[in-house]
Order: C-alpha cells, then sequence, then structure tokens
C-alpha cells in the first residue's frame, strides 16, 4: 500500500488489519448509522489497496470516523463501464481492491454490477462482505410475508412509466420493495393506491438513524398521510403481494365443463376449461369421461 498503515480505529483504540487474498472486495457499510459497521469490514477496508467509492466525500465521513486513510477512488454510475476492465486487470495482477457504495449494499439500486460482470467474465476472485440493506432492514420490521419478496429498486418519476411499470407487478403474491425520494414519495403511493388498490404497506422512513420511523396501513391511507408532508431521506416501501385467487367451485367449472362439451371435441373442451379455471387436466379429464359415460 506505499508505505500506508493497514489500521483501523474503534473508540481511540488501534488494531491492525490482516492482510488479504487478492480480489475484489464487495463491501456492505452503514445505511446510518455508523456502528452498524462489521469488524471484518473494517478490517477489508483498512487492508485494500484502494478503496473505490461511489461518492469519496459521502465514505470519507465513514472512513475518517475509523482512522482508514487509505487510497480512494471514485467509481459510481458516470464512470463505472469504462474503469471496469482497468480495475479488472489490477485484480488480475493481484490487487486488493474493496468496493463500497455511499450507504448499504453495493449494487442494490448503486454501482458496481458492470464491474463485477467484467470480473466474473474473467473468473476473478470476487467477496461478498456482508452487513448493513436498507431493503431488508425495511422488509424485517413491517409486519408483511418475508418468505417470498421482491426488490424492484427506484420507480420511474413519471407517473406514466411508473404505472406500467406497477401493473407489470399487480398479479405479484410475492411482498413488494421499492426505493423513493422523499420528493415523490406522496406520487408513488398515489400510483400504488390506484393499480394495488386496498392492500397493506410500510414507509419506513431515516432507517438506524436518530429520527427513524415506521409508517404501517392501507395504500390509500399512507397516500393521505403522505400527500403533504414533507420527509426527510430515501424512504422504503414495502406493499403487500397479491391475494392468491380463491379455487373455483366444482359447480361453476363443471358447469362450464358441460357447456364446453357440447360445441366441441373431449380434449379441447378439458384442454379449454383446465386452463381456464387453473386445475390439473387429469381433474378435468375424469369429470368430461363421467360424464360423458352417464350419457
Amino acid at each position: 500500500m506505499n508505505g500506508e498503515t493497514r489500521d483501523y480505529f474503534i473508540a481511540g483504540t488501534r488494531f491492525e488489519a490482516p492482510p488479504l487474498a487478492p480480489g475484489l472486495y464487495v463491501v456492505a457499510t452503514p445505511i446510518g448509522n455508523l456502528r452498524d459497521i462489521t469488524l471484518r469490514a473494517l478490517e477489508t477496508l483498512a487492508a485494500a489497496d484502494l478503496v473505490l467509492c461511489e461518492d469519496t466525500r459521502t465514505s470519507a465521513k465513514l472512513l475518517d470516523h475509523y482512522g482508514i486513510k487509505g487510497r480512494r477512488q471514485a467509481l459510481h454510475e458516470h464512470n463505472e463501464r469504462d474503469k471496469a476492465e482497468d480495475i479488472a486487470a489490477r485484480v488480475a495482477a493481484g490487487a486488493t481492491i474493496a468496493l463500497i457504495s455511499d450507504a448499504g449494499t453495493p449494487l442494490l439500486s448503486d454501482p458496481g454490477f458492470p464491474l463485477i460482470r467484467a470480473l466474473a467474465e474473467q473468473d476473478l476472485p470476487v467477496f461478498p462482505i456482508p452487513g448493513a440493506s436498507a431493503l431488508l432492514s425495511a422488509l424485517v420490521v413491517a409486519g408483511l410475508p418475508t418468505d417470498a419478496f421482491a426488490f424492484h429498486g427506484f420507480l420511474p418519476p413519471k407517473a406514466g412509466a411508473r404505472a406500467n411499470a406497477l401493473e407489470k407487478l399487480k398479479d405479484s403474491r410475492e411482498t413488494l420493495i421499492f426505493y423513493e425520494s422523499p420528493r415523490r414519495l406522496g406520487a408513488s403511493l398515489t400510483s400504488m393506491a390506484e393499480m394495488f388498490g386496498e392492500r397493506q404497506a410500510v414507509v419506513a422512513l431515516e432507517l438506524t438513524k436518530r429520527f427513524e420511523r415506521t409508517f404501517r396501513g392501507s395504500l390509500a391511507e399512507l397516500v393521505d398521510q403522505f400527500a403533504e408532508a414533507e420527509t426527510k431521506g430515501e424512504a422504503v416501501i414495502v406493499v403487500a403481494g397479491a391475494e392468491a385467487p380463491s379455487a373455483p367451485s366444482a359447480e361453476d367449472w363443471q358447469a362450464a365443463l358441460a357447456e364446453a362439451m357440447a360445441d366441441q371435441p373431449l380434449r379441447a373442451a378439458v384442454d379449454e376449461i383446465a386452463a381456464r379455471f387453473g386445475l390439473k387436466r387429469k381433474e378435468v379429464y375424469d369429470a368430461a369421461l363421467a360424464r360423458k359415460n352417464a350419457q
């Protein structure tokens, strides 16, 4: 590291970071509270030959807080594609490089994907250093199902494009997670209420910070709450998924089967009813045979 020390400090106590194996280290950093950094992340950032930052000025607050003095370089959405091959070449030559974003886990609505893809294509080592994540923090406090969820980042800023994006998700049954800026929070909630109806949702603000707040309610209730209110910091919106369609009654689908069989060959009628009602083909086929034999 050109004579630079590999130290970090916690509450004034100096620690020396152990050496790293060559590779790119994708390091999660705090989303607000600086104490949410992991010991492994501190060791990695202190020992790296280079720390790639989304914004070096923003990252300086974290790195300086822990006394990490290593070399820093900006890697953001405007230069990441141009720099990816050069950084990959440095990793191939044996460098240890850390990648961080302004907050949270890199690549999740943050820069880094072109770089990771460039290394993956060359089978170069990439190591995850897990930690803080705004989307996971919001999900675990939302009180909505966590067994299946999907992260969709920031919605388009224009109303028409936003509505089109939400329309594609209206039948998704998994819990939906979005990021949003404070100035568009009310507009996005309004679009969600128009598309998703009275689903339950959560708005999480300033997660891990002093004024952390979590608001729960129907989308309509949240629209009323944030229509005029100004918020600070980026928000995480968590929305319940679509309800599973109710199972069709046997009376309904068998009546439809009888009508289909009056106009079509048996196999065609079975295929139509199975597809229309989401039934197993064998169940419909057995019912069709029984109906045919009873005639």
